[in-house]
């Protein structure tokens, strides 16, 4: 069982976020939960790379001092694992907001879906979407979107370096990707779409591994505060 002097020295928490939970509020329970524990007034605690609400898997979370390493695990490849759904487009490019246009599919074969794979893989540049908390002008893009607001994104240099069909139901297309830090999956899905000459949304995601981090071996929340010592 780690002591109270582990997490000031340092530890780095693997942590398997659930669905709706903001990676925010994931490092705010943790904190207060180890503070509970050890009866301590403060303790820093950061995650390494931010999940969406609607994305579940692999948060890398560091206490103490190996909160200085947070940007060099920020930096490594992430690989993920979800759906995209053809045929509908929404303005976050997933589920956050309704789909706002439809588009045809009956068009697109298995063959057409594993062949338009190969223009995203390598390096490539990505329109971040609107929805997303990159600031412009000391404002976060969604606060503009959810305002009604059109501003201008700028594209950014990121790599795909895998990006594999696993299964097609349908207009739901389940996928692997490895890419680099910077990666909007979201962006892709909405992207894939457009190359197929339809539309498309991301309608799950998963992250699965950061560096040589793998979500196999992360603690949900209550395994993690289950095995925190009790007063």
């Amino acid at each position: 069982m780690l002591t109270e002097e582990d997490y000031k020295s340092g530890q780095v928490l693997l942590i398997a976020k659930p669905l709706q939970w903001t990676s925010f509020q994931v490092v705010n329970k943790l904190r207060w939960e180890i503070r509970q524990a050890f009866n301590i007034k403060k303790i820093k605690v950061g995650h390494a790379g931010t999940l969406d609400p609607l994305a579940s898997g692999l948060l890398v979370i560091c206490t103490g001092k190996m909160t200085k390493q947070i940007d060099t695990f920020q930096g490594q490849t992430k690989e993920y694992t979800g759906t995209i759904t053809l045929g509908g487009s929404t303005p976050s490019f997933d589920l956050e907001t309704e789909i706002n246009e439809t588009f045809p599919t009956h068009h697109i074969t298995p063959e057409l879906i594993h062949e338009t794979t190969a223009p995203f893989i390598g390096e490539i540049d990505q329109f971040p979407p609107i929805f997303s908390a990159i600031k412009k002008e000391g404002k976060r893009l969604y606060e503009y979107a959810r305002a009604g607001e059109t501003v201008e994104v700028k594209s950014r240099k990121v790599t795909i370096e895998a990006f594999e069909i696993t299964a097609i139901n349908g207009n739901a297309i389940d996928f692997r990707v490895v890419c680099s830090k910077g990666t909007y999956i979201r962006s892709l899905a909405n992207d894939f779409g457009k190359a197929l000459q339809s539309g498309g949304h991301l309608s799950a995601l998963r992250r699965t591994k950061i560096g040589d981090f793998k979500v196999d071996n992360a603690l949900s929340i209550d395994d993690f505060i289950a095995q925190l010592p009790k007063e």
